[in-house]
């Protein structure tokens, strides 16, 4: 079963970059068998649709813009996000996750599993890092996704951290 991570987010706009952080961060202190795919879908959107038809199992990290303390996650499954039962707005991208998910439907390439995890922004000021709220939630988040992974069967491994010269 080919399973995807998908990051969304934009890298100049601190925290809105989380999704895309989360797929790196996972790439540093992991490693993924074949069927499991990490990408880095930035703010393309429907240049990436192809990616979700793809899979068959679909996680997209992205930040949601909610009332909620900064860091604070919340999860999505698709029947939620189909539905427009998400009771907050994605962030803002050049189209957004759930239009990209409507058009994998009309195509009949949209998985069945598809979860949505959102992580509320501290700030979307210009800059490539992350606040330092969100910053502390990537190993949570990273853990997370893998736990959860591993309990679909996936055989996660964990990176030593190379030691500094």
């Amino acid at each position: 079963m080919k399973t995807l991570i998908f990051g969304a987010g934009n890298l100049i706009l601190s925290d809105e970059g989380f999704g895309v952080h989360i797929i790196k961060y996972l790439e540093d202190n992991y490693t993924f068998p074949e069927e499991v795919e990490l990408f880095d879908g930035g703010t393309l959107g429907i240049m990436v649709t192809h990616k979700i038809e793809e899979a068959e199992r679909v996680y997209i990290v992205d930040t949601l813009d909610t009332a909620g303390e900064p860091g604070e996650l919340f999860r999505y499954e698709k029947e939620e996000i189909m539905l427009n039962r998400l009771p907050v707005k994605l962030s803002p991208h050049q189209i957004g996750i759930q239009e990209m998910l409507y058009i994998s439907e009309m195509r009949g390439g949209c998985p069945d599993a598809i979860t949505l995890l959102g992580i509320v922004p501290q700030s979307f000021d210009p800059g490539n890092e992350l606040s330092p709220s969100l910053n502390e939630k990537l190993p949570r988040v990273a853990r997370l996704l893998v736990d959860e992974l591993r309990g679909l069967g996936h055989e996660i491994g964990e990176r030593q951290p190379s030691a500094l010269n």
